[in-house]
């Protein structure tokens, strides 16, 4: 009684409107719908329909929803696995930079090659590819090179020259690095076939060596660091690093110029470029510039001051004698390292044959190299080296821009 009653007090529907509407060809909606809203014949109207429908609609909306949230939510966990997964850039052992073009570290040994310096050697050929390049001091107050290669090809290398005992001292901390060299004195030949450097001496390997037009005995033996490579195919120990690296500037003093004055013959100065955060090689005032026209640079200059002697053993038929220095039976000294424009003053030590020398600041920490080459310059320690600082802007009340003596003898 009470839903008739209520029904009753609906408000009046045209009962032939809703006919019209429902069973003529001109309706706007099919007979269906109605009977859907209307299955028992109570007569509903429009709204009351849509008040029917609605449930269904909510319910349409709801899944909708859902389903977009769920795309949505996918996609994103897609996006995040892509940034999570990325791999980092492998670096190189030697530089601590980037691998050269990308991709892995090459499976291959460190590769030495012992460059001339003689003036008449000048301009060498593939330094500006090594990792790492030491100066050492040999006879006649003149210097050669050993030039490290490991995370990219040299190109053409030169000119290579013969080798010396102090090699075996440098080279030691590279485990088992193929030694290139022309030749040598016996007791040296001896010493380096007992170490566990990898003797390539050109000598036996003739079929690798390149003369390139215009070069003259003896500064015309060159080969390719990939002929070099292939010598020894099956070796692929990658060697570990030697330095550490930071791409923070430790605290320092300014030095924009480093003078070694080797000799008359080597008188080495190094100049830092800001533009290009290296240091820039000269003799004296002129840039030592390569065959290919590009001037030797280093991101880091190592200064390792070393005791030196003469000797046992005759050098050449001049009399020179071979240059010695203990670079690893508690060995110990002075250093400075020079990266960014800053000096780091300290020492160095090493306690083996196959471990890396250590360099340490005052307060006994590794001072850490800027990623990139490095030179390390093997110095006498009679040797007074300068390292000067950037020249004084018009208000500073400073009157040089010295930092002052680096000398250790």
């Amino acid at each position: 009684m009470h839903k008739v009653q209520s029904m009753r007090n609906l408000p009046a529907v045209d009962d032939s409107a809703v006919a019209d509407r429902s069973d003529t060809p001109t309706s706007r909606e099919a007979p269906w719908r109605h009977r859907a809203c209307d299955p028992i014949g109570v007569g509903h109207s429009r709204s009351t329909c849509n008040v029917l429908r609605a449930p269904k609609i909510l319910l349409v909306f709801v899944v909708s929803v859902l389903i977009l949230a769920a795309c949505s939510s996918k996609a994103s966990t897609q996006r995040a696995r892509t940034t999570t997964t990325r791999p980092a850039a492998a670096l190189c052992p030697l530089t601590g930079a980037p691998v050269p073009g990308g991709g892995a570290v090459p499976k291959r040994p460190a590769l030495a090659i012992k460059v001339d310096n003689y003036p008449a050697a000048r301009p060498q050929s593939g330094l500006n590819k090594a990792d790492i390049v030491f100066e050492e001091p040999v006879e006649g107050a003149i210097t050669r090179y050993v030039a490290v290669f490991q995370c990219q090809q040299g190109g053409l290398v030169g000119p290579i020259r013969s080798a010396r005992n102090i090699d075996i001292g440098i080279l030691g901390e590279f485990g088992s690095p193929l030694l290139v060299h022309v030749g040598g004195i016996n007791p040296v030949l001896a010493n380096i076939n007992n170490s566990p450097l990898v003797n390539i001496d050109l000598m036996v390997h003739g079929a690798v060596e390149q003369h390139p037009p215009g070069r003259y005995a003896p500064y015309d033996t060159y080969a390719t660091t990939t002929s070099l490579w292939n010598l020894k195919p099956n070796d692929t120990t990658v060697p570990a690093p030697v330095f550490k690296y930071s791409r923070q500037t430790p605290a320092g003093t300014p030095a924009t110029t480093v003078a070694i004055p080797f000799s008359s013959t080597s008188n080495v100065v190094w100049k830092y470029n800001p533009a290009l955060g290296v240091y820039q090689r000269y003799y004296g005032v002129t840039p030592d510039v390569l065959a290919n026209g590009q001037q030797n640079s280093a991101a880091n200059v190592v200064v390792q001051f070393v005791h030196i002697y003469y000797g046992p053993w005759l050098e050449n038929s001049e009399g020179g004698l071979e240059v010695q220095a203990n670079l690893y039976q508690s060995a110990s000294g002075n250093a400075e390292i020079f990266r960014n424009g800053v000096e780091i003053a300290g020492t160095w030590q090493r306690n083996g044959l196959g471990v890396p020398t250590q360099f340490l600041n005052a307060q006994g920490q590794t001072i850490t190299l800027n990623p990139g080459t490095t030179w390390v310059e093997l110095v006498p320690d009679t040797i007074k080296v300068t390292a000067t600082g950037p020249a004084p802007t018009s208000s500073s009340t400073s009157t040089n821009a010295t930092s002052g003596s680096n000398y250790r003898g």
